[in-house]
This record gives structure tokens, C-alpha cells and sequence, in this order.
């Protein structure tokens, strides 16, 4: 379940109503601070929502599914935490003009897994530093439809795997219509380069709802 006390939104008053709105999600052993500094790349009349991870960890760290670096995933954890989200979206986020989704990391591969379970239910995706689940049940549920989507990465980053990498390449290139821009020294972190770009990518989109 979602905890709705460490739930961080971009402005004090976060009313949903006729809004857009981007749901934030962190990465692997982190918090919904990390991905706070989205909130600055937001158009101004946009509500940014950063999630806490529903798998805990040590030193009240978060992910969203144990990590495996080898890419053997639990499907069915992998499952439950995207109908928790669902299950909090229904509840806090009805009425929202739009849900877009971005993600850091971990939280790429889960945004991503949201749109794939439920393609209607989003307008954009934006990841940073992060990847595409390669699963084969995941991969069944692909919509054939595009969505406008943003990958921005280091390609020295070695937190990746790079089998996600060359899967995430495929697949954002297939199903997505997909801006990828690469940084230098950007490791796997959030940078101001990445956030200029994030801010011209939701411009774009946010202000208009056709583009969508």
C-alpha cells in the first residue's frame, strides 16, 4: 500500500481537478526526494506527485521490486506494486485532465510497466538513467499505439545493466515515439542538462492537449 505520508507534491495546494499531473517514481534503494527535482523542469499550471516505493529497505530506503541485476525479475512483485499504484491513482488522482508518468532508474522500468499494463490511462513517459523490464509476460501486454516518450542517459553510466540498455533501446524505438538524448558525466545521476531537456519535452506536451 502506498503511503500516503511520504507522498511529495511540487506545490502546497495539490488539487487534481482539470490538471495535469506527473507521477514521479524514484529509483532502486532511494526516496521520493530524489525525484523531486523533476518538480523544477514542470510547466507552472502542472502538478508533480513523487510516490514513495512500496518495497521497503533498510534506513527507510524504497524500491519497487527486489533489484536483480542479472534481470531475473518477480513478476508477480513486480505486478502487485504496479496495482498499488493503480489503487492509489483511483483514489487520489481522479479528475486530472492527464496522468503522464517519469521515472529515475528502477523508476523508469516501473512507469513503463504501468503504461504496458494500461496504456490508456497515460499521456506521456519520461525516464532518466533507466530501462524497460524485459519480461515475457510484460512483453505480451505491448500496446500496439505510440506514446511520446523521453530517455536521457550516460552512456558511461554502469548502474545499468547493458542487456536493459540494448533491450530499452528496442523497445522505446518500437513503441514509443521516443526523444533519447545522451549526457556526458552525468553518471547515473539527475542533472541540470537532463532537468533543460525534461522542461522542453513537457512544454511541449502539457500545453497542449492534442499532442498528447
Amino acid at each position: 500500500m502506498i503511503d500516503q505520508s511520504l507522498v511529495c507534491y511540487s506545490q502546497a495546494n495539490p488539487s487534481v481537478a482539470g490538471r495535469d499531473v506527473v507521477l514521479c517514481l524514484h529509483g532502486y534503494g532511494s526516496t521520493p526526494q530524489a525525484v523531486a527535482p523533476f518538480f523544477r523542469s514542470l510547466p507552472e499550471d502542472a502538478l508533480g506527485v513523487a510516490l514513495p516505493g512500496v518495497f521497503p529497505m533498510d534506513d527507510g530506503q524504497r524500491g519497487w521490486f527486489l533489484l536483480d541485476y542479472v534481470l531475473n525479475h518477480d513478476f508477480a512483485r513486480i505486478t502487485d506494486a504496479a496495482g498499488q499504484i493503480f489503487d492509489w491513482q483511483a483514489t487520489h488522482l481522479a479528475g486530472a485532465r492527464s496522468i503522464h508518468l517519469a521515472g529515475h532508474s528502477q523508476g523508469m522500468a516501473m512507469a513503463t510497466t504501468l503504461y504496458r499494463l494500461r496504456p490508456q490511462g497515460y499521456a506521456t513517459i519520461a525516464g532518466l538513467s533507466g530501462f524497460v523490464l524485459d519480461n515475457e509476460l510484460l512483453n505480451l501486454t505491448d500496446p500496439t499505439e505510440q506514446i511520446p516518450c523521453f530517455w536521457g542517459r550516460d552512456k558511461l553510466d554502469l548502474v545499468i545493466n547493458p542487456e536493459a540498455v540494448s533491450f530499452t533501446a528496442d523497445w522505446v524505438q518500437r513503441h514509443t515515439y521516443c526523444t533519447v538524448r545522451t549526457y556526458d558525466e552525468a553518471t547515473h545521476a539527475i542533472t541540470e542538462a537532463q532537468l533543460r531537456d525534461l522542461r522542453a519535452f513537457w512544454g511541449y506536451y502539457l500545453s497542449d492537449p492534442s499532442r498528447h
